[in-house]
């Protein structure tokens, strides 16, 4: 009895865990929602506005250059790294550190990298390897423009001060509640696509100047460009949450249904040696 007794045990603790599981994957999805009817919104806004500020700094024809269009040789990089402050959310996490160091090892191997960590998991895991110039842990307990913007322009002043030659951010893209697609995006210098050249030969009428209109829309732009970064991510982690939490109910419910299956199996066994003994018992006394 003290197996079917242990038995007991585990299927209580299966059915317990696959209550929280289930519990996080409801709430994930509620917030799921949320965010994803965010970054749906926000992702024709802030696209077409990188596509205007890489049109117009693209035709500039040297009216002069805006520091955060400067090249420069690439020895220094910046890497913000986008990940969550907790896990039980699959391989979100780790496939931002992964691709996180592998650009520090393989794209810019020899050069000075560092990480501006968003996010505690990745901070935490990617300093023990990488130097942190900054983290950023609380950017989600109430994400807005604001709080973003200052770590936009944190990144936006190292670069202008040329602490840095270049400035990546490394995050997952929502595309799905199942789907999240690592994304490397370069953040400075802005440098315009060749279709984007291509395309700005149209002629425009500039009030005050192009110039002007540049400096003042590209800082906005690159605010723009971080906090839908964030916004991706935060709904790709919701997202990767609930399908983990999904799957882990699932494998759950099965580890319960085969644990009874084997509690029921061992309590026929021992109700049949009962009676065997019973029967065996009698038949000795009737001897």
């Amino acid at each position: 009895m003290a197996n079917l007794k242990e038995i007991r045990n585990r299927i209580a603790s299966v059915s317990s865990t696959m209550q929280i599981t289930s519990a996080m994957k409801m709430v994930s999805a509620a917030k799921l929602k949320k965010a994803q009817d965010a970054i749906t919104a926000m992702r024709p806004y802030a696209n077409k506005l990188t596509e205007l500020i890489q049109n117009l700094s693209g035709s500039l024809d040297g009216q002069g250059q805006n520091p955060y269009t400067e090249q420069r040789v690439e020895e220094k990089i910046l890497i913000i790294a986008l990940t969550s402050n907790r896990g039980l959310c699959g391989a979100f996490n780790s496939n931002i550190i992964k691709e996180t160091l592998r650009l520090a090892k393989e794209d810019y191997g020899g050069k000075t990298v560092k990480v501006m960590g968003i996010g505690k998991k990745g901070a935490d895991i990617l300093s023990k390897t990488l130097p942190i110039k900054s983290r950023h842990d609380a950017i989600y307990d109430d994400l807005n423009f604001g709080k973003t913007a200052e770590v936009a322009l944190e990144a936006m002043d190292a670069f202008s001060e040329a602490q840095y030659d270049k400035v990546l951010l490394v995050y997952n893209r929502f595309k799905n509640a199942a789907t999240q697609i690592v994304t490397t995006e370069q953040f400075l210098p802005i440098v315009a696509e060749e279709d984007t050249v291509k395309q700005s030969s149209a002629d425009y009428i500039y009030e005050p100047s192009q110039s002007a209109i540049i400096d003042e829309l590209l800082p906005k732009s690159l605010k723009m460009q971080l906090f839908k970064a964030v916004r991706d991510s935060f709904a790709s982690e919701h997202g990767a949450r609930m399908t983990a939490m999904h799957k882990a109910t699932d494998n759950a419910t099965e580890l319960r249904d085969q644990l009874k299956l084997t509690y029921n199996k061992a309590r026929q066994a021992a109700i049949t040696n009962e009676i065997l003994e019973i029967v065996g018992g009698a038949e000795a006394l009737n001897n």
